[in-house]
């Protein structure tokens, strides 16, 4: 007799498993191992459907349903967009979600890649009307419970506070915890005494450091309940502030912007405590607002070709200050929307503006015109009035500034359109020119020149890097001699006796495949300023490549002696 029966479709099935705390998870078998093995059995009572249970584990231990953001569910989601399972089982919804909206973004992916949601205490289906809302209302249940559990929990901890138990967190210096309340150590309470006397003594937390890093002092070491050592390192400036501000040392305990009267003892006395406070009060700096660029006068008024404003920006190195303008799409992560031109040099755009701007208001017919033009672009009548002639002192960058409406930076032109004012009306507001912008790099090229007379352009490479690269160079041509002439010597036989791994021999081997000229620019230490032994490995075997790859020019033979 004829089997017509079509075998079912295999589905591939994933497992989620979660549990809030990482209370017991060290145990053999935990909440997640419950979950997981309940999972698995349902997915073997569906082997008849072709369900195949995949050997990836999304399990997070120690997260709360709360929130998305648990390592273990972004796999699974990111799995989902890769479509590689079809079926996702968990032991209860809220394993997944205890978030309706979540939820509802949850389902929304899911259907959007063909992925099937299956809990296994909770039968119900996704595919009717009916399903979706037996499951909405165990969700809303479910993120009841769990801001019902958080309000509880806050109120009991405020409650707790305001009768002075300590409720736990971070340890502070100085003391223990025996049944769940604090208790002094003295030892450790004279080092946080001694912190105090000396912040009073130098006046500054910054001096205090400085003083305690110069002596060597560390923190206090302590053993927790569970066995592990803390402590005994160096006091950084944060754990210094938090020491010296911190009201539990006076016994005090905070919650939010209150102070309650803790039921542990007090390591400071009270007036040394607000002498501390007020001196921290008088140092802390408060943040100011950002000072205005008076440098970057162009700011406001230029724009990329497709219309996005160009903010001024800067890059700092030391002393050195380079500024810049930006494109605002760039700024804001939308690259693909910026001009032809994301970002200028600031100095560079801003000298052809200025030099444009002059040469076109050089033919301005009067001193009354003039007088006019200046009135027009917000200037003072005395600066107006101090020119009587209109050629004879030069345009300020702020009288330029007021004198331009909008410069428009495309990738080979610059368009700038002047204010409206009567000065202007005979000459056009609108100057377009021809602009390209300058490289801001200095092509890379070999730093001695033909003669040697001449100081060198650039600086060259470092010292110990040419040290590095020579002793490189030798090692590599005669591991290169050994493997060609004994057979028995191989790159492991190599590494082996030289202490080296495989790759770290192969990688110092290219070296002998260097062209000469660039061998002979790096032995006599001629090639620019940050160049090494790293830089010169692995290059191609075609010579004029390497050069290529390197962004350098090659000197010319004369030089390299001829040959």
């Amino acid at each position: 007799m004829r089997n017509d029966a079509k075998p079912a479709k295999a589905l591939r099935c994933a497992i989620y498993t979660r549990v809030s705390t990482d209370s017991g998870l060290e145990q053999d078998f935990n909440s997640l191992d419950n979950q997981r093995e309940a999972s698995e059995a349902y997915i073997k009572s569906q082997a008849h459907e072709g369900w195949k249970l995949l050997r990836e584990h999304y399990d997070d231990g120690g997260y709360s349903g709360g929130t998305m953001d648990r390592p273990a569910l972004q796999r699974l989601l990111n799995d989902v967009r890769a479509r590689r399972f079809d079926v996702i089982v968990v032991y209860k919804v809220d394993r997944l979600t205890r978030s309706l909206a979540d939820f509802a973004k949850l389902v929304e992916l899911f259907d959007a890649h063909c992925v099937s949601f299956i809990s296994v205490t909770q039968s119900f289906n996704t595919t009717t009307s009916m399903g979706r809302l037996t499951l909405n209302m165990l969700l809303s249940f479910a993120q009841f419970e769990r801001e019902i559990t958080g309000e509880r929990i806050r109120d009991k901890v405020e409650a707790s506070k305001k009768k002075g138990i300590w409720m736990g967190g971070a340890l502070p210096v100085g003391y223990r915890v025996v049944n769940r309340a604090l208790q002094v150590v003295e030892a450790d309470a004279d080092f946080v005494r001694m912190l105090f006397r000396r912040y009073l003594e130098l006046g500054s937390v910054v001096r205090l450091k400085a003083a305690l890093d110069a002596e060597g002092a560390t923190s206090p070491i302590r053993v927790t309940g569970t066995g592990r050592a803390t402590g005994g390192k160096r006091l950084s400036r944060g754990h210094l502030y938090s020491i010296l501000s911190n009201p539990i040392y006076i016994g005090k305990l905070r919650h939010k912007d209150q102070l309650h009267n803790g039921l542990h003892s007090a390591i400071v006395d009270r007036e040394v405590w607000d002498r501390a406070q007020t001196r921290l009060a008088f140092q802390t700096q408060l943040r100011r607002e950002a000072a205005k660029d008076e440098l970057s006068f162009l700011a406001g008024k230029l724009f990329d070709d497709r219309g996005n404003r160009m903010g001024a920006s800067f890059a700092a190195k030391g002393s050195r200050r380079w500024r810049y303008y930006v494109s605002r799409a760039a700024l804001t992560g939308r690259t693909q929307d910026a001009g032809s031109i994301v970002r200028v040099s600031a100095p560079q755009i801003e000298a052809f503006v200025t030099g444009a701007v002059k040469k076109h208001m050089s033919g301005q017919p009067s001193q009354q015109a003039f007088d006019r033009g200046c009135a027009g672009a917000d200037l003072t009548s005395a600066t107006a009035r101090s020119a009587t002639v209109p050629d004879v002192r030069p345009l300020s960058d702020a009288e330029i500034a007021g004198l331009i409406e909008s410069v428009t930076l495309g990738a080979g032109t610059v368009e700038i359109v002047l204010a409206d004012v009567d000065a202007l009306e005979d000459q056009g507001r609108k100057i377009v020119l021809a602009w390209t912008p300058g490289s801001t790099r200095r092509k890379r090229e070999i730093v001695q020149s033909s003669d040697p007379s001449e100081p060198r352009p650039n600086r060259a490479m470092r010292t110990r890097a040419r040290e590095v690269f020579v002793n490189a160079f030798s090692e590599a041509h005669r591991w290169l001699d050994e493997l060609v002439t004994d057979p028995t010597i191989t790159i492991a036989s190599l590494a082996a006796r030289e202490h080296k791994s495989e790759r770290s021999i192969r990688m110092i081997l290219s070296l002998a495949f260097l062209s000469p000229d660039l061998a002979k620019s790096a032995i006599g230490g001629c090639l620019p300023r940050g160049f090494n032994r790293s830089r010169l490995v692995d290059l191609p075997m075609l010579w004029s490549e390497q050069w290529r790859v390197l962004g350098l020019q090659q000197p010319a033979a004369d030089w390299l002696g001829g040959r």
